[in-house]
């Protein structure tokens, strides 16, 4: 009898094991993170972003799309036919800066200038490059 009850309690553990991983697994198709700032809601940020809000939704496995919360990492797919908003300026790289730090100085993901410009590698700007700084809503 605690022969059955230990096989069927490992069962159990391994089973919500096996969930919490799958549900922390990476997403397989392609988008970039947001992190949820004070205010936001999917709607906004799908806006933001031109995404449906249930398309984050879904691909974040939220049990309630009405509830994010602020730090929260949310992935946003990229919708089929998805292209990035119209440039609301052009910055020119200058030497030593990096995507990340031009992405903070004008407020706009990493992500989202990234892809408006085709960079698939981040880490791989150079000085005089001319980058489109997408509008964001």
């Amino acid at each position: 009898m605690r022969k059955l009850i230990l096989i069927v309690g490992l069962v159990l553990l391994l089973q919500l094991l096996w969930a919490v991983q799958a549900q922390a697994a990476p997403p397989e198709s392609g988008g970039f993170w947001h992190r949820v700032q004070y205010g936001e809601t999917l709607f906004s940020i799908g806006r933001r972003y031109g995404v449906s809000p249930y398309a984050i939704c879904r691909a974040n496995r939220l049990y309630n799309c009405n509830y994010i919360w602020q730090g929260q990492s949310l992935w946003i797919p990229y919708s089929d036919g998805w292209y990035p908003p119209s440039c609301a300026a052009y910055h020119r790289v200058r030497p030593g800066q990096t995507l990340y730090g031009i992405a903070r100085m004008y407020g706009v993901p990493v992500g989202a200038i990234a892809r408006a410009n085709h960079i698939y590698n981040w880490d791989y700007i150079y000085a005089g490059q001319r980058l489109c700084i997408p509008y964001l809503w």
